[in-house]
């Protein structure tokens, strides 16, 4: 899996934004990965990581409830000190939040989605921005989802059910697109 080793420059360097809007993300995001450390959060835009986990055979998405964003979210998070490959930490994140040992990159280890997202104050920090970089990740063990702890619930969702439930464009987006990929490769069991 060598994509999953790659750094933040090169998997943003061999990345085409989709549209216009992504194309002044991903600008934004290409300047933040030469900085001396992108991924630090004492910085007022810094990068994260995240995906959105799929059952390939069902063509679901799961969604995680984020009680501090009160919203429905993918899987994802901060760096912690000394990581610094985007699909590594999104594949961290997946297990801790999702309980799910057997994710793996879907249908490969392509970034999907670049965004910069706002982030309000709260829980000591100031408001700030997020440099989210997204990948897709499989199961083929979906019933074995446990969320991390009672307030972070979790649901598998149909592509339509799941667009319906988050209220963040930007995600709506990244579902969207993630559905056109399950479309594309229906029935297919994760690589």
């Amino acid at each position: 899996m060598p994509g999953m080793y790659a750094d933040l420059a090169t998997v943003l360097a061999d990345y085409q934004p989709k549209d216009d809007v992504e194309k002044i993300d991903h600008e934004r995001a290409l300047t933040l990965a030469t900085s001396a450390d992108p991924w630090s959060r004492d910085t007022p835009r810094h990068v994260t990581a995240s995906a959105l986990v799929v059952d390939p055979v069902t063509r679901r998405v799961l969604l995680r409830w984020h009680a501090r964003q009160q919203a429905w979210l993918q899987i994802g998070g901060h760096a912690d000190p000394g990581e610094a490959r985007p699909l590594a930490i999104a594949l961290r994140e997946g297990l801790e939040e999702t309980g799910l040992t057997d994710l793996v990159p879907w249908p490969d280890t392509g970034l999907r989605h670049v965004v910069v997202v706002p982030v309000a104050a709260g829980k000591g920090e100031p408001a700030h921005e997020h440099v989210d970089v997204r990948f897709v990740l499989a199961t083929a063990t979906p019933d074995d989802v446990r969320p991390e702890k009672p307030d972070a619930k979790l649901e598998w969702l149909s592509v339509p059910e799941a667009i319906a439930r988050t209220s963040e464009p930007n995600l709506r987006e990244f579902i969207t697109r993630v559905g056109a990929l399950l479309t594309l490769t229906e029935g297919e069991a994760p690589a």
